[in-house]
């Protein structure tokens, strides 16, 4: 009897025969942490209303105080709310994805990530969680601020394909300022920092092509406003949201897209390593 119980135990699978326990792969790992970052921002109140009400209160104040105000097309209110569809998309993202900075930061000084180095889950996946979890809520945002716009009475000549595209390069700017955020609450000191340091890109939109022709701009501003990386990503959109001509726009968005990625992620891939194992 004692013979066989010892035979039983030599036999049995141990957990890690399989290559590791439940659960440590990245991708399983990415899909925990987006859910556990989800639930924590629709958890959120101000997260929340961050995400609903702020496209709503953009919309409504641009379109129906400065709508016919503006030397847009015609001057109606109709076309000004075509022209600043995509600077609102772009503008709600800016705040959605600052959540990600708080978030991340909190994670780093709390020491979360820390505690996940002695738990089957390699410790990127809280970050790339973070990141996916971004995306959701702020496509989320997208979709809310194009279906407002639809109520207000805007209407396009677009194809599905150019809404598709010009919802993808919103998306890619998305992805864009996920990454600098999740990179600003990995160098952060706290989470107010991380708040604060991103404070400045929520700017961007205002001095661009978005809410206002940069040809009206004082002279000393158009420089930048015409060159800065958000005009030809909100140009390129507004062309392919209305059926217009996208011209050079799209590739140079793009390129400004792929060029923030890279340079976001290489400066994470150093940064991360250091922080973890602080």
């Amino acid at each position: 009897m004692t013979t066989l119980t010892q035979e039983r135990h030599r036999t049995a699978p141990l957990p890690d025969d399989d290559g590791g326990a439940p659960g440590a792969g990245l991708l399983s790992s990415i899909g925990l942490f987006t859910l556990r970052s989800l639930r924590h921002s629709f958890r959120d109140a101000e997260s929340v209303l961050m995400a609903v009400l702020l496209p709503v209160m953009l919309m409504l104040v641009f379109t129906f105080v400065l709508g016919e105000s503006m030397a847009v097309g015609d001057g109606t209110r109709a076309d000004y709310l075509a022209f600043v569809l995509p600077a609102i998309a772009l503008t709600t993202a800016g705040f959605g994805a600052s959540y990600t900075a708080v978030v991340v930061s909190n994670d780093v000084t709390t020491g979360f990530m820390d505690r996940l180095r002695t738990m089957p889950f390699p410790a990127v996946s809280v970050l790339l969680g973070h990141t996916v979890s971004s995306m959701v809520r702020n496509l989320l945002a997208t979709s809310v601020v194009l279906l407002l716009a639809f109520a207000l009475g805007f209407r396009t000549e677009a194809s599905a394909l150019e809404l598709v595209a010009a919802v993808g390069l919103i998306a890619m700017w998305i992805l864009v300022i996920t990454c600098v955020f999740a990179l600003l609450g990995l160098v952060s000191g706290s989470a107010e920092a991380a708040n604060g340091y991103g404070f400045i890109l929520l700017f961007l939109p205002y001095v661009s092509s978005g809410f206002a022709p940069v040809e009206s701009m004082p002279s000393w501003l158009q420089g930048f406003a015409g060159h800065q990386p958000m005009t030809p990503i909100i140009d390129a959109s507004r062309a392919l949201i209305t059926g217009g001509e996208v011209g050079s726009d799209w590739w140079i968005g793009t390129l400004w897209c792929i060029g923030f990625i890279v340079l976001s992620v290489w400066m994470t891939a150093v940064v991360f390593p250091r922080k973890v194992a602080r």
